[in-house]
């Protein structure tokens, strides 16, 4: 039995009972302007009850509407959104899980307005995107989205979750600031490393005046971009460890901008992508870190945790398939996870606005036949 993986961990002064989180994820089931819905509630009762240490909700974006990624997406852009989430809060709490909100703006990567006459905030013009209207931000434009973070956050705080965690990977703002691939300013956000990785602290650093010292404030990260020319390893490292002294608690090592996270085909079991690289992060600062994608077999989550590549494993599409995973694996019955990564759910998602597991779908479906 893995009995490590089922040991506590503090994150700053927040104790989570066990090395495993419910890594961030899209479910299409927000309401048109970004309210929790019904269908919501049941996905996160599914997840509430499954024994899962640390629950990312899936993102929501601090600014509306240039923020937003798509439709279903939470928002939490002002505080009528605050109301809806208490009691999905309450119930994991009861359960024995913490509970963490995931906030993000989606820069040039909104997909709300692209088809409308509207120009979308850049961290700078990219011209092969020409067919996206977009603007460079301003000063000024930057600076209030670095305020719809800090608001975000004290919301978060305000409906009661433990935490809030940044996403600042899969090519979205942050990612956008971090990387010359996006990034072509010559002004303080942009060219050097340093004014690269200027928003990154800029948000962390006020978000910890606004929180106060013990909240704690989290970033799912692309240490690395996975297209040439973008943001390097050494740079993901040095941003690190800045982010941690500007105030940050805890690194979820994900992708940056590329196609590292397809790597993982369907039916692997044992090759975890960003295995290495949440090693270097962890060498790279004294914080909690966490490593997604790819983790389906409780032997292999044990090595990652025993050998000291990373403090806790994050997980989303095993728990889509069995959102009870881990009181299986705690009961000793240590079969690996159903999820064959098929990446089938996400197309569920976007064509019928709700979460669903690609595999369970088919075998029902070939079971009425």
């Amino acid at each position: 039995m893995a009995s490590k993986l089922f040991t506590p961990i503090k994150i700053g002064k927040l104790e989570i009972r066990n090395r495993f989180m419910r890594s961030a994820t899209w479910d299409a089931m927000a309401d048109s302007s970004g309210l929790v819905s019904e269908r919501s509630a049941a996905l996160y009762h599914e997840l509430n009850t499954g024994g899962i240490g640390l629950i990312v909700t899936g993102f929501a974006y601090v600014s509306s509407p240039l923020g937003q990624a798509g439709i279903g997406q939470y928002g939490i852009y002002n505080d009528t959104m605050i109301p809806g989430w208490k009691p999905i809060i309450k119930e994991a709490h009861d359960n024995g899980s913490k509970i963490a909100m995931q906030i993000v703006h989606a820069g040039i990567n909104s997909g709300y307005l692209e088809k409308k006459d509207v120009s979308l905030d850049a961290v700078s013009v990219i011209p092969k995107l020409a067919a996206r209207p977009h603007h460079e931000m301003t000063d000024e434009e930057i600076e209030s989205i670095i305020a719809d973070f800090v608001a975000a956050g004290v919301r978060a705080r305000e409906a009661g979750f433990d935490a809030v965690q940044l996403h600042g990977a899969h090519g979205y703002l942050f990612s956008q600031f971090a990387s010359t691939l996006f990034n072509h300013r010559t002004d303080k956000w942009g060219g050097i490393p340093e004014n690269r990785r200027r928003f990154h602290l800029e948000v962390i650093s006020r978000l910890r005046k606004a929180l106060g010292p013990d909240y704690p404030i989290l970033i799912k990260f692309g240490v690395q971009d996975d297209r040439e020319g973008g943001l390097t390893l050494a740079e993901g490292l040095e941003t690190c460890h800045q982010m941690v002294k500007a105030g940050l608690n805890g690194i979820e090592v994900s992708a940056g901008i590329g196609s590292a996270i397809a790597r993982l085909r369907e039916g692997e079991v044992s090759k975890i992508v960003f295995r290495e690289r949440a090693a270097a992060v962890k060498k790279a600062v004294k914080v909690p870190v966490a490593v997604v994608n790819g983790v389906r077999n409780i032997t292999v989550a044990e090595d990652i945790i025993d050998s000291g590549d990373a403090d806790m494993i994050s997980m989303s599409r095993p728990f889509i398939r069995e959102p009870h995973l881990l009181l299986r694996w705690q009961k000793g019955e240590t079969s690996q996870a159903k999820c064959i990564s098929c990446g089938k759910c996400m197309p569920i998602a976007i064509k019928n606005e709700s979460l669903e597991c690609g595999e369970e779908k088919r075998l029902r479906e070939e079971a009425h036949k």
